[in-house]
């Protein structure tokens, strides 16, 4: 029994179409009249069964002769009854290939999704497999090419060595975020536990105004927690404030700003730096995606793309809006908050709590 209850959980839909289509055959004896309704029930909710699950040949052709038989017997019963001509006999192989259009259509997309998951795959280990072999040889190379700019006694010679250390540290950078998105999107992977909110956003905060100089805000109107990951939304967080922090100069604001909307949690991350320009506000989240650090600033385009595979890994979403030269909001959704609403913002840092 608990087999035949378990099987029916895993196929409720098709258990739940079996009934309808006997239902609607039980309508075609009872309603003789009526049975061009009933007929057309029956295939059409078939097909679009079909679109949603996509069985297997054996399972396919087992239902498609069972409701070909099925149907054949109903309507020779109503052409025996001379309620319908025997040429609506031929209704039962016009709605056999409309069922078979589906099926060749389904699979077709099958086909399709199937090589779209392994070429993502085949990414993902390529990536994978390419930080990880990095990691070594850009180490060795950033070690000797200190041990060089240590013994060069020219100033212009150390400067330039300054300059390959400093793009073999970006490199590895490029390396490490390259693991840390791979594993980011793998929403299996989360370790979740209770978060309180306010302090996922103050210690975000925390972290980069004691060593960013910039004019920087807190204002956090929830009390609450969401199960998360909290690592991850750190890093979440930390990539959202980087970018922020990359646009904008030391007199700048910067502010984080952290509300309920029902029951989820959304922080918004506000800075009033260079902005985005419109072309190129949709593609920010994209891999590798650049255009907006002020001048002297280098960013690996990895940030914002961590973000968001960390945030939709969690259920979330996140967006951006912005005005060229003005300012820009990137803002995450967190779903699950089980928050009670404060009259009062309440910073955890008195270093924090600036005025507007």
């Amino acid at each position: 029994m608990s087999d035949i209850a378990s099987w029916t959980r895993e196929h409720k839909l098709e258990v739940a179409w079996g009934v309808f289509a006997v239902a609607n055959f039980v309508v075609l004896f009872t309603l003789i009249d009526y049975q061009t309704v009933p007929f057309h029930f029956v295939w059409v909710s078939l097909t679009l069964l079909y679109g949603a699950r996509v069985w297997g040949m054996g399972m396919t052709l087992a239902v498609l002769s069972a409701v070909c038989a099925a149907s054949a017997v109903t309507l020779g019963y109503a052409v025996s009854q001379d309620v319908v001509s025997a040429d609506e006999l031929t209704e039962i192989p016009l709605m056999s290939a409309m069922f078979l259009v589906m099926v060749w259509y389904a699979r077709r997309r099958e086909a399709a999704l199937d090589q779209a998951r392994r070429a993502a795959d085949r990414e993902r280990e390529f990536i994978r497999d390419a930080s990880h072999q990095l990691k070594t040889p850009l180490a060795v190379a950033r070690g000797l090419a200190d041990l060089l700019r240590e013994s060069e006694p020219s100033h212009s010679r150390r400067r330039d060595i300054g300059d390959l250390v400093e793009e073999l540290d970006r490199l590895g950078t490029i390396a490490r975020s390259l693991v840390i998105l791979e594993v980011a999107e793998q929403p299996d992977s989360l370790v979740r536990a209770d978060i309180d909110v306010e302090d996922l956003v103050v210690s975000a905060v925390r972290r980069w105004s004691r060593g960013v100089q910039r004019a920087w805000r807190v204002d956090v109107t929830l009390e609450g927690t969401l199960a998360g990951d909290r690592e991850r939304l750190d890093a979440a967080l930390d990539a959202i404030v980087e970018n922020a922090i990359q646009a904008t100069g030391e007199s700048d604001l910067v502010a984080v700003r952290a509300f309920a909307a029902g029951t989820d949690a959304i922080i918004e991350v506000t800075d009033t730096g260079v902005g985005i320009p419109a072309d190129l506000l949709p593609r920010i989240f994209d891999r590798f995606s650049r255009g907006r650090p002020m001048p002297g600033k280098h960013g690996t385009g990895l940030g914002l793309p961590i973000a968001k595979a960390i945030v939709e890994a969690h259920g979330g979403a996140i967006s951006a809006r912005s005005v060229p030269g003005d300012s820009t909001t990137v803002a995450i959704r967190l779903p699950g908050l089980v928050a009670e609403p404060v009259l009062e913002p309440a910073p955890s840092d008195p270093e924090l709590a600036l005025d507007p």
